[in-house]
């Protein structure tokens, strides 16, 4: 026996990494030192910065890409691209709550084969590669590991995960304390989903509750917020942000308060697209039970000055996206 008669093709590996060798150096910055494919990857901390901190966060996609494969079996390039940036966007969105710049990513690929499954890892490379363009940060190197298994259902990739480092001046770092009484929420619109509930959903999708054919929307790619966040840090004095990912608003947007002071939302101030309501009613699923899974149409928070908040929403319009003032600070 060899090691790839047990599973696991070291030729296909270092095939596959030259494949996606261009894609990956397309997204370097001038910063990034080195070549392709060492044991570690380098980059410089950009000019400029007196008192430097780098800013790390982790994710992957959950069972969404579980869900993807059951709809396209790796056939459909869209939708593995689509996987790429959504494991960009649940990193990059976390990073960048606290002010900071998206500097640099990383990803973890865990495939059932190599080579069997190259060319469907070969569209979540240049989806991760997009979302980091996308982002402003560089690709700078990665692991696919080969988990082969003797099963018949085995998916072809098991997991994915990202990892994100950002850069901010220490002076000014959002971390809650400039959050005062009286203070206006603005929600930004979701795409969807994002990558959070896809548990859920599948469960739905298995017992026949929903039909995927029916509801491509619930594969829609995760909003990267990157550049719209990075464009009002430039002009409107932003004084705090959450990511609503998994735990819907009451779980992420009060980690971005002080002590003692919560947020008060109102959620009949935006209209929750159709999808939400699908599957509430398709399901049985209590109010409170969606309120506390999904992000009910809002998929990034501010909290601003209201004299701020016309002056933002308007900034907002024009990337657009869609924004509702979504409540206020309170004691």
């Amino acid at each position: 026996m060899n090691y790839k008669d047990s599973g696991v093709d070291i030729e296909a590996g270092r095939s596959f990494v030259d494949q996606i060798k261009d894609t990956v150096k397309s997204t370097h910055s001038s910063e990034v030192m080195g070549g392709f494919g060492g044991f570690n990857g380098m980059m410089r901390i950009p000019a400029g910065y007196k008192k430097p901190v780098l800013v790390s966060g982790t994710d992957g996609v959950g069972t969404k890409l579980h869900v993807v494969e059951l709809e396209c079996h790796g056939e459909d390039k869209s939708l593995m691209q689509g996987i790429g940036i959504d494991l960009v966007a649940m990193c990059v969105n976390d990073v960048i709550t606290c002010g900071a710049k998206p500097l640099y990513f990383l990803d973890y690929i865990c495939t059932s084969g190599i080579e069997k499954y190259g060319d469907y890892l070969k569209h979540i490379v240049h989806g991760i590669a997009s979302g980091c363009k996308y982002s402003g940060c560089s690709l700078l190197g990665g692991e696919t590991a080969e988990h082969p298994q003797r099963l018949s259902m085995v998916p072809p990739v098991r997991d994915i995960s990202g990892f994100c480092t950002g850069i901010i001046e220490e002076n000014e770092i959002l971390d809650g304390r400039r959050v005062t009484e009286g203070d206006v929420i603005i929600g930004i619109e979701s795409s969807g989903l994002h990558s959070n509930g896809y548990s859920l959903i599948r469960d739905m999708l298995f017992h026949h509750k929903i039909k995927l054919e029916d509801n491509l929307d619930l594969l829609n790619t995760t909003v990267i917020y990157a550049p719209l966040v990075d464009d009002l840090l430039n002009d409107f004095p932003i004084l705090a942000m959450a990511n609503i990912t998994g735990g819907g608003i009451p779980e992420n947007l009060p980690r971005c308060f002080p002590k003692g002071l919560k947020p008060n939302v109102n959620y009949d101030s935006w209209p929750m697209p159709k999808l939400f309501s699908k599957i509430m009613l398709a399901g049985e699923i209590p109010e409170e039970d969606m309120k506390n899974t999904f992000n009910m149409g809002i998929g990034y928070c501010l909290v601003v000055p209201e004299e701020a908040a016309e002056g933002v929403q308007l900034r907002i319009s024009k990337h657009g996206l869609q924004s509702w003032i979504i409540g206020e600070v309170n004691k």
